[in-house]
């Protein structure tokens, strides 16, 4: 249970480390594990709209995307220009003493190679986080996810996510407050 423990104090620290692409937007944050949280949730829908998939394994990989980066930290596009990650090496780290870090690595990959439907959905998934905070901050009034939303959706590689991000950015962040009020 030792290896257990070191682990979850490890993913843990996704709690703590932000993300750091806000700081281009000028506004907004977001934890790593909260980005994750979201991507699994999203995830978590699209396998209930779609009863063909692996719904553990879609959830699952969203669920450690980014698990590496409590090894690596948070880089965004600019920070990749000058610094390199070796996420593969933080993840053999990170599994290094663990029974079933064969199954954390072999979901990585399929993630990362983006050629399953589940991977698909699952980067999707990534993309549709970040433009639900886009909108939340778009929608309250602050600058600069305008410029972001074309940059974003492009990304969109399954029907299903552009089918549910073009929903996203019709829908207004606090629609659902609203939906049935009645004093």
């Amino acid at each position: 249970m030792k290896k257990i423990a070191n682990l979850l104090f490890e993913v843990r620290m996704l709690k703590d480390i932000i993300r750091s692409g806000y700081a281009f937007l000028g506004s907004g944050k977001e934890s790593i594990a909260e980005h994750s949280f979201m991507t699994a949730f999203i995830c978590f829908a699209m396998a209930k709209i779609d009863g063909d998939i692996d719904s553990e394994k879609l959830v699952t990989m969203a669920l450690i995307h980014d698990i590496a980066e409590a090894r690596t930290g948070d880089f965004n596009y600019v920070e990749k220009k000058y610094s390199t990650v070796d996420e593969a090496r933080a993840i053999s780290h990170l599994i290094k003493h663990l029974s079933f870090g064969k199954d954390i690595k072999t979901l990585m990959d399929e993630f990362n190679a983006g050629k399953t439907k589940e991977a698909q959905l699952a980067n999707d998934a990534d993309q549709i986080s970040f433009i639900l905070e886009l909108k939340k901050i778009d929608d309250t009034g602050a600058k600069g996810p305008e410029i972001w939303f074309p940059v974003v959706l492009k990304r969109l590689k399954t029907d299903m996510g552009k089918e549910m991000a073009q929903s996203i950015m019709e829908t207004r962040w606090d629609e659902w407050w609203m939906n049935d009020y009645a004093e």
